[in-house]
């Protein structure tokens, strides 16, 4: 992406019926990495965030507050854009699909495809979910009742609407994965696919029972309706540049999109309404659409009822913000779900980050003054460490991929290894004693880490600007376009100067900082304890254990593992589970997809080489291999096992 001239990324616009959670703040750091790189790459960036405020979901919300919902939109959309700039996010734009601009090119759209036959007026009856402003058919729900996304209880609806043809663009759409293979991770692609290849029915896309969202344009003359709130919201991407006013200089300048984050509970809206929309209104289609998973708490899901909800806000104040974002980023694969835990965080803090990095520049810092009077000298380090040297240039070469296919966490995983390099060298040429035989290796041997420090604080800029910063100012260069291009693209080598003292950057962490939370657990009748010899268990004991069925929707192979599959088994929960297990010898994903399975599905989650698991499938193995135990023929997901 670095020999593109710009680069147009997004954010979800978040909905604003709740202050920002560890998700919300998860896919901006995200999106702000990648667009501080693209700015140092020299790229011409914009990166676009926002709040979603209309809808059924908002009217009712600001009815019980005694507030308008202009009010109500006013106060929540307040608390993201306070809580990005706190966190000192580089967004170029922060829309609201309140803004009247936003409005104005929304209507301008909905003309747009009127007039070209791809809206047309019907009626619309079936069960509606006001949480997630869907719609559902019977065969999608729940027990009949419950949305299959979030698991509330649906409404019945039967009220005029407009609709879009979406089955229209169909093969469209089919074509655009085919060809382009725009959606991130690939697992994630294969699960939409497959959803479109199901077949798409024309999408409702106006509501006559609310009154809270932008208007039919006045040509259509039927001011009883609003535009569905999917409509409206996915069509920010544009509005944000322009698209329907007076000056779309910004739209022509940027779109289209090269990369919209979203979470994977909104990927089917992004990657397959918003193709069609763009289709329908003669535009081009985004680049890529990549999904990240979801974030749970020490293994349990989070939820206000529970307690365990995470205030990210809390989080960065206890253990610095650049902290945060650090461990956010390398923590989880990008599309995998993810598992907060402080202690995991406080290793991050004090091995990678204090350990590594920080103790390595303490060490230059110490040495240099020790034995050169602060003076660093870079001109013999290809004389002596030309090998280190050349190491450490192939993985700074090998980074910027990893970035744009969203491997975050591999890219700087392999960054680190810059770092160790450097360490490795110090205790292998031990300076303390190479200082008396040799002090132009000595100089050497601290111009080569100098050097190291340099390559990689670039790399880890976008992650962490003001400790990088540091860095910078500590061996007397600027962390910016220019540098970037002198240093990282051209291979320059640092001059002499005089190395700057600077506080210690990463402090240890001796305890948890954040206050404790005790997670109320659903209530479950206790498994008494067996005290018979023969180990037969009670009945009590057997229902206990929850087995129920559930289809896999998606199945991949855990790198480096000769075992393990992941899997994400839907059990009719509104989500799917993710299920690591040990069937890779005996099964190929492609052969599981689609296919059911018996699981065992109140095991307690844990994490099999670093990915949480929350469930087990049941088998059996003998000398003939394993088989998994699966229905004689198909069952609803989450049809209990008896």
């Amino acid at each position: 992406m670095s020999d593109c001239k710009k680069c147009y990324l997004t954010t979800p616009i978040y909905y604003v019926n709740d202050i920002a959670h560890i998700g919300h703040a998860y896919t901006t750091i995200i999106a702000d990495f990648i667009a501080r790189y693209s700015r140092l790459e020299g790229i011409d960036t914009f990166f676009l965030t926002g709040t979603d405020e209309h809808g059924q979901k908002i009217e009712e919300a600001a009815k019980l507050r005694n507030k308008t919902p202009k009010e109500y939109a006013d106060e929540v959309s307040g608390k993201f854009k306070n809580l990005w700039d706190d966190f000192e996010i580089s967004y170029d734009k922060f829309i609201r699909t309140t803004d009247e601009e936003h409005k104005k090119g929304v209507q301008k759209a909905f003309e747009i495809m009127y007039e070209k036959g791809d809206i047309y007026k019907g009626e619309y009856e079936g069960n509606y979910c006001v949480s997630c402003e869907t719609f559902f058919t019977e065969t999608q729900l729940i027990d009949k009742e419950f949305c299959p996304d979030c698991g509330k209880p649906t409404r019945k609806l039967k009220e005029e609407s407009y609709f879009f043809k979406l089955s229209k663009y169909e093969k469209d759409i089919l074509n655009w994965y085919k060809e382009k293979t725009p959606i991130i991770p690939k697992a994630k692609a294969n699960e939409v696919i497959r959803f479109v290849e199901d077949g798409l029915r024309d999408l409702s896309i106006t509501r006559t029972s609310f009154e809270w969202g932008v208007k039919l344009p006045k040509s259509i003359n039927d001011p009883k309706h609003v535009i569905y709130v999917w409509l409206d919201a996915l069509l920010n991407y544009i509005t944000a540049l322009g698209y329907g006013s007076d000056d779309e200089s910004l739209m022509k300048r940027y779109w289209p999109a090269g990369l919209h984050i979203v979470g994977k509970d909104i990927l089917k809206f992004h990657a397959i309404y918003w193709p069609a929309f763009l289709m329908s209104l003669g535009l081009e289609l985004p680049k890529n659409v990549a999904a990240h998973g979801w974030w749970t708490r020490d293994g349990e899901k989070m939820s206000k009822s529970k307690g365990n909800v995470i205030n990210p806000k809390e989080v960065a104040d206890a253990y610095g913000l650049e902290n945060f974002r650090y461990f956010m980023l390398r923590e989880v694969p990008f599309g995998a779900d993810g598992d907060f835990s402080e202690k995991a965080l406080i290793d991050r803090i004090n091995n990678d980050l204090a350990n590594e990095l920080g103790n390595l520049l303490n060490r230059i810092i110490g040495m240099s003054y020790k034995y050169f009077d602060g003076k660093i000298d870079s001109k013999d380090v290809k004389k002596y460490y030309s090998k280190e040297l050349k190491e450490v240039e192939t993985i700074i070469d090998s980074l910027e991929p990893f970035l744009y296919e969203m491997q975050i966490h591999k890219y700087l995983e392999e960054l680190w290894k810059v770092f160790s390099i450097a360490n490795k060298t110090i205790q292998d040429e031990k300076p303390w004693e190479l200082i008396k035989e040799n002090p132009e290796k000595t100089m050497a041997l601290l111009g080569l880490v100098a050097n190291i420090l340099n390559r990689g604080s670039f790399m880890l800029a976008p992650v962490m600007p003001k400790t990088m910063d540091k860095i910078a100012n500590s061996l007397n260069y600027e962390i910016n376009a220019q540098s970037y291009e002198k240093y990282i693209k051209n291979k320059n080598i640092l001059d002499e100067f005089i190395i700057k003292k600077t506080d210690l950057l990463f402090p240890k962490i001796e305890k948890p900082l954040l206050k404790q939370v005790e997670v109320k657990k659903e209530p479950k009748d206790e498994i008494k304890e067996v005290k018979n010899e023969d180990g037969l268990i009670s009945i009590d004991e057997f229902f206990n254990v929850s087995l129920k069925i559930g289809t896999v929707k998606v199945a991949e192979e855990v790198k480096d593992s000769k075992k393990l599959l992941r899997l994400e088994v839907d059990l009719g929960e509104g989500k799917n589970r993710q299920i690591v297990a040990g069937i890779k010898e005996f099964y190929s994903p492609e052969s599981l997809v689609g296919t059911q399975v018996a699981v065992v599905a109140n095991l307690k989650p844990a994490k099999l080489m670093g990915i949480l698991s929350e469930g087990m499938l049941l088998a059996a193995k003998d000398k003939n291999g394993l088989h998994l135990l699966r229905p004689e023929t198909s069952k609803k997901e989450g049809t209990p096992i008896k």
